[in-house]
């Protein structure tokens, strides 16, 4: 990892062969900050940690270990480089204008980098710039080939791997997020947001299989509002050729402590009801991944 010699940007744990279709990513819980780049950033010790999904990497390890799931973690932080972007969704005023070989339309994906929040993030509501001075080309060239390039050439490599042997696979990007505001007077607010980019990425009775579970937990949940799913999602999801995709994001109240800063007695309830998911979701996805080729592109496109 730039800056962290010796430190990887991420590890993938994937038995094989694989016991169930299902993989399992957590791209914004890393810890591992270079010293170099907290001593660039303004307000480190406040800042830092609110870029994390902090501790949903411990979910993921958790289900992964009861589960057989394939497991990729980031451990390059979010500050570095945010994984759930497009390689090139960059606020080109943080390097001093765009590089005369860059392309100035838009990526495919809605850009995220006009609110603060793109590819490297460049402030946060309340706190405003992050950053001490501007970064280098040179730099972000150096963080993308080392951190998303070969992250995602991971995930796209184990989840066709998956397929090819069950016939299907699930990607489940795991999120966490701050609580989110009732709705309506008298409402309670969900604690989980199931994405699927409104059908785009996953399959309607995946879907389906995941709320019945949630509210079989007493979960309130949420589909697609306010969050439908990244960059991770766009990319990787391929319903046509069997690899289904989910966002999931999970109130931080739920399984952290008071301060939101280290585990909390809501731990082990919410690890419970993720294995249940993933469980739910893995016989899922094998049966799915059973039927006719005929049969999965139909479905594919309904």
């Amino acid at each position: 990892m730039p800056g962290n010699p010796g430190v990887p940007a991420f590890s993938l744990k994937l038995i094989d062969p694989s016991p169930i279709p299902v993989v399992i990513a957590v791209p914004h819980a890393g810890r591992a900050y270079a010293k170099s780049l907290l001593e660039r950033m303004r307000h480190p010790a406040f800042a830092a940690p609110r870029l994390e999904d902090r501790y949903a990497d411990l979910l993921g390890q958790a289900v992964s270990a009861a589960t057989g799931a394939a497991l990729l973690v980031a451990h390059a932080p979010r500050a570095m480089l945010d994984l759930n972007r497009a390689s090139d969704d960059v606020d080109w005023e943080m390097l001093g204008g765009m590089p005369a070989d860059a392309s100035s339309a838009p990526s495919g994906f809605a850009r995220r980098a006009r609110s603060g929040l793109g590819l490297v993030p460049r402030r946060l509501p309340g706190l405003g710039e992050l950053w001490k001075r501007r970064l280098d080309h040179a730099e972000l060239q150096e963080r993308i080939a080392a951190i998303h390039q070969p992250y995602h050439d991971a995930l796209a490599k184990a989840l066709a791997t998956i397929r090819d042997r069950w016939g299907a696979a699930l990607l489940i990007d795991l999120h966490s997020m701050p609580p989110l505001a009732a709705r309506s007077p008298g409402e309670a607010a969900p604690e989980i947001v199931v994405g699927d980019r409104f059908g785009a990425s996953c399959d309607g009775g995946i879907v389906g299989s995941a709320f019945s579970i949630l509210a079989e937990a007493g979960r309130r949940a949420s589909h697609n509002r306010p969050y439908a799913g990244g960059y991770v999602l766009e990319r990787h999801a391929r319903r046509g050729e069997g690899v289904h995709c989910l966002q999931i994001e999970i109130d931080r109240t739920a399984y952290l402590d008071s301060r939101m800063a280290e585990p909390g007695t809501g731990f082990e309830a919410t690890v419970d009801m993720l294995i249940a998911l993933v469980r739910r979701l893995a016989s899922d996805v094998a049966e799915l991944g059973r039927a006719p080729h005929q049969e999965r592109w139909r479905i594919a496109a309904e």
